[in-house]
């Protein structure tokens, strides 16, 4: 059976099937958010730091050839190992009395407790200097120390003029302020380990001294770390004032040596500006270092170190050229 002729003629003028091999269009590509505000930000901040870096180097006020010249001279190196000394025997002897002072705060007797705020407060209230001016006078007040029978003969009987060095009185003094603010923290650190980890450790039948040592101190040391450092830092800033009860510490050293010579003393105020710089910046390195290390089991990936912040910085760099030389 033939079939109509309109039928033919419709399906030779249908229009020929879509070709399927042509290529099909990209989307639009992407385009990143535009942020001029962030921009003009940048740039501003750009040219104050370019205008204070050529200020520094510049000024002939600042006198860099002189800065040079001082900056690895003996006598500034002796007073850098001084300031040295004093904050490492400080910083250990105020944080292990800052433990004892905050094991007092949080003990279950009330004169510890009373003792240990009384100090705390004390300390806290009183400012370095007059501390350390009271404690270079002391033997005025008392010309023998004594260990002994309370209200009864004498043991141990020491000359305190001989005993008082300038050295120890610079550690004790700045020993006895960093102990009232590291208990502080310690205490805050101790505070912020949940009440269920002490709570498990007394359920595993462990002694209290271990259930602190090996649960609850590594705990709140997550908390510590961060804020006794920074009180570490301005320990270090602190030995500055030893310089009142005559030891020759790095700042002590400066202002002696600007005495000498005047025309230096920019300079050599620079120097130990740098030389302090150095100091907690190498502490801020220790500080990273050391909560990275505590951050183990409490984050699921640690931070990343500088180095690896690099490779990290550099592999998005070179993956990002490649694909706009690709485009």
């Amino acid at each position: 059976m033939s079939e109509p002729a309109g039928a033919a003629v419709s399906l030779a003028e249908a229009p020929p099937p879509p070709d399927t091999t042509s290529e099909v269009p990209l989307p639009p590509r992407v385009q990143p958010v535009r942020r001029p505000g962030r921009w003009i930000v940048t740039t501003v901040v750009l040219v104050l730091v370019a205008q204070v870096l050529h200020g520094l180097v510049t000024n002939p006020f600042y006198q860099w050839g002189r800065f040079t010249y001082w900056f690895l001279r003996p006598a500034v190196l002796d007073g850098l190992l001084v300031t040295l000394e004093v904050t490492a025997l400080s910083a250990l002897l105020g944080l292990a009395g800052g433990v004892l002072l905050a094991l007092g705060r949080l003990s279950g007797s009330p004169v510890l407790r009373a003792v240990s705020w009384t100090y705390t407060w004390l300390f806290r209230s009183v400012p370095l200097i007059v501390v350390l001016i009271f404690l270079y006078n002391f033997s005025a007040l008392y010309r023998t120390l004594s260990l002994g029978v309370p209200f009864g003969p004498a043991f141990v009987t020491f000359d305190e003029s001989r005993l008082a060095t300038d050295m120890t009185i610079a550690v004790v003094g700045l020993s006895l302020n960093e102990a009232a603010y590291a208990a502080e923290v310690v205490r805050g650190g101790i505070l912020s380990v949940d009440q269920g980890q002490h709570e498990a450790a007394a359920a595993l039948g462990l002694p209290r001294g271990r259930q602190f040592r090996r649960i609850v101190f590594p705990q709140a040391l997550r908390s510590i770390t961060p804020n006794y450092v920074n009180q570490l830092i301005g320990l270090v800033k602190s030995t500055s004032l030893v310089f009142y009860v005559s030891l020759l510490d790095l700042f002590g050293t400066v202002q002696s040596m600007g005495n000498t010579y005047p025309g230096d003393i920019v300079p050599l105020l620079m120097v130990a500006t740098v030389w302090y710089l150095v100091l907690t910046s190498a502490v801020s390195v220790v500080q990273f270092y050391v909560e990275r290390y505590y951050a183990r089991g409490a984050t699921r990936t640690l931070p990343p170190t500088p180095l690896q912040k690099a490779r990290t910085g550099l592999a998005g760099l070179r993956n990002r050229l490649r694909g706009e030389a690709a485009v």
